[in-house]
């Protein structure tokens, strides 16, 4: 072989040769995927090296961390053979970690959610949530500043020398851009509106693939949903007779009270309705009586 083409050679081999660390965590990454029934993908923006050592201390046994570059991640998920694979890789961009774990995904975003730390907002930061600026005292002197209240939209007036706010006024909705001033003010007002840590972007589980919008769930709103169709289903089952043992109490209730009814407008007379019964009786006879009255009828008369 001439030397050129040794060189061509060599230099392709060199192209295709990974280099140790990469080729430790291209397996590592095959192996876990292979082993774990759920992955997970999380953003690392604004994710700081505390809060990955608290969830790693927190999760310890149930879950592996790997942060890999997205190549290298997508080619040993690949050859792991993963669920939606195609869909699943093109999603990763940006600076990810790999979560691998046996966990319910839902379990996990919940954990995640709660470990999360307020933050001050940055110029070029997304609102994660609706920020509001509460209505109250201010403690900011009036001057150049109101000019940043009125561009970001809050309702102010000026009282004891100070800037009040005069309502509750929302100046970002989730997943919009804040603007330098914007910002500027917040930290005026030591507002601290961005909230920061780990999150799952996307997640592949028992086969289906999980979109960040089919994670995240509002547990006290899902609670309201789950008591509210659980109150629902028993007025329909006790409206219509559907006997379990959730719904005998209140139906024999219910059964005994109309039964008992019907013997009072009956006049069945028995130790429970005695009552009722004769209670009735007199008041009709007063009715009838207070008729007979009204027509010239006096009981000394009678």
């Amino acid at each position: 072989m001439s030397l050129p083409k040794q060189m061509m050679v060599a230099e392709q081999q060199k192209r295709t040769t990974y280099p140790t660390a990469k080729t430790e965590t291209l397996n590592k990454v095959e192996e876990l995927a292979k082993k774990y029934d759920t992955i997970i993908v999380s953003k690392l923006h604004k994710v700081r090296a505390g809060q990955l050592m608290l969830l790693r201390k927190n999760f310890r046994g149930e879950l592996v961390m790997l942060v890999a570059k997205n190549n290298i991640a997508a080619l040993g998920l690949k050859k792991a053979g993963i669920a939606h694979a195609d869909e699943f890789l093109s999603n990763l961009n940006g600076q990810n970690a790999l979560i691998f774990t046996n966990m319910n995904p839902f379990k996990l975003y919940l954990a995640l959610e709660k470990s999360k730390v307020s933050l001050p907002a940055r110029a070029g930061d997304i609102a994660t949530d609706e920020i509001t600026v509460p209505a109250g005292n201010t403690g900011i002197a009036p001057g150049p500043v109101l000019s940043e209240f009125k561009e970001a939209n809050v309702a102010t007036r000026i009282e004891s020398g100070s800037i009040y706010v005069s309502k509750d006024s929302v100046v970002a909705k989730p997943g919009d851009k804040i603007s330098p001033k914007l910002a500027g003010l917040l930290s005026r007002l030591n507002l601290k509106p961005i909230k920061a840590g780990m999150s799952i972007f996307m997640a592949t589980s028992g086969g289906l693939l999980l979109l960040q919008k089919d994670i995240a769930i509002d547990l006290s709103q899902y609670v309201a949903d789950v008591s509210r169709a659980a109150a629902e289903a028993m007025s329909l089952a006790l409206e219509a007779g559907y006997t379990v043992p959730e719904t005998m109490p209140m139906l024999l209730a219910k059964a005994f009270r109309q039964g008992r009814e019907v013997a009072s407008e009956s006049g069945y007379v028995t130790a429970e309705t005695a009552d009722a019964v004769l209670g009735l009786a007199e008041a009709q006879a007063r009715a009838v009586l207070n008729l007979a009255k009204q027509k010239g009828y006096t009981e000394a008369a009678a």
